[in-house]
């Protein structure tokens, strides 16, 4: 088997086109086009970005056809692994409005202000000694 015939495999088993994979694996999407119409062959850079790209592709099997496409290796897609960190990040973000509403409602509570007149507390700036702060605005 032919490594362009491996190429297309790769290509249909992920359900690519050639310019969302050359996209993917950081190459000129010219590149692709003259690999799969036969004109060019395929560069070790090449191979070894599929290779990092797509945990399935085993390399002696891209290279030489030795092995089984898709590994039988139980790997997880690169694209799960980002829906994962993704998931992951949205969870851990701190709600501003549940947490810091009441720490402003507390400040205001605790706090006891000179005589201002008509003026209005507008903003609340708390600096902590990291060098990080929080701002609430009201």
């Amino acid at each position: 088997m032919d490594i362009l015939i491996r190429l297309k495999k790769i290509l249909s088993y992920y359900n690519l086109t050639s310019s969302t994979f050359a996209d993917t694996i950081e190459v000129q999407r010219s590149s692709i086009s003259h690999l799969l119409s036969g004109r060019n062959k395929p560069s070790l850079d090449f191979v070894m970005k599929t290779v990092n790209k797509f945990p399935e592709v085993d390399l002696y099997w891209f290279l030489y056809g030795e092995g089984e496409f898709p590994k039988k290796e139980k790997v997880v897609i690169a694209e799960e692994i980002k829906e994962e960190i993704t998931e992951n990040k949205e969870e851990t973000k701190p709600t501003l409005l549940s947490a810091d509403e009441n720490l402003i409602k507390k400040v205001d509570l605790e706090m006891k202000t000179p005589n201002i007149g008509d003026k209005k507390l507008v903003k609340i700036i708390l600096l902590y000694n990291d060098g990080s702060f929080n701002e609430f605005n009201q």
